[in-house]
């Protein structure tokens, strides 16, 4: 039996980073784990970031809830859907992705914890488990499953590599210069095709 892995953030849905930072007009809150490989450095400089300027969980879910998913990712997780099992292995947080995971129909999705206080000020953060994508997929292939990855960014390398077999997705240019031996695809119709050459 095989399974697919996929980052969420850049290849289903926008970077909520990104829009967030949009949102409010800080510039430096669109630093994303495509230009941080080191994730805790990342959330720390995003808490700091929140705490100055009195923003609060609330406010991100807000922006979070008038989010799509990219053009195309529904269309796409439906038909891998048909074809296999998928799991979304993301560094988001439980209290960021419900209304997208609504909007993708409940794809499974492993991922982190946000801390807030009761007035919804970011504490900190709870990983699932350190290194959890690549763990995730050591675990899937421990139970005797093929596995497919893709990934956008820094974080998915491991998982990418601990894979029986997977990609970049849209990657950019830093990470495929760094990972020339990786293979990146650029469209859902491409990662299709590679996806359903791993099943086949």
């Amino acid at each position: 039996m095989s399974l697919i892995c996929l980052d969420l953030e850049g290849v289903l849905v926008p970077e909520i980073w990104i829009a967030f930072s949009e949102a409010t007009g800080i510039p430096e809150l669109r630093r994303t784990t495509r230009d941080e490989p080191d994730y805790d450095k990342l959330m720390k400089f995003r808490i700091d970031l929140l705490n100055k300027n009195n923003l609060k969980l609330p406010d991100i879910q807000r922006v979070i809830s008038g989010m799509e998913p990219l053009p195309g990712a529904v269309e796409f997780s439906r038909t891998l859907r048909e074809k296999t099992q998928l799991v979304i292995l993301s560094d988001t947080f439980g209290q960021f992705a419900k209304p997208l995971m609504r909007k993708l129909d409940w794809p499974a999705l492993f991922c982190n914890t946000l801390h807030a206080a009761q007035d919804g000020a970011v504490t900190g953060y709870s990983l699932r488990q350190q290194n959890g994508k690549k763990e995730a997929v050591k675990a899937f292939k421990s139970m005797n499953l093929r596995v497919f990855a893709a990934g956008d960014s820094f974080n998915d390398l491991e998982m990418i590599r601990e894979a029986d077999c997977g990609c970049l997705f849209r990657a950019p240019q830093t990470i495929r210069e760094e990972c020339a031996d990786l293979y990146c695809a650029d469209t859902f119709d491409d990662l299709l095709g590679l996806i359903d050459k791993f099943l086949n």
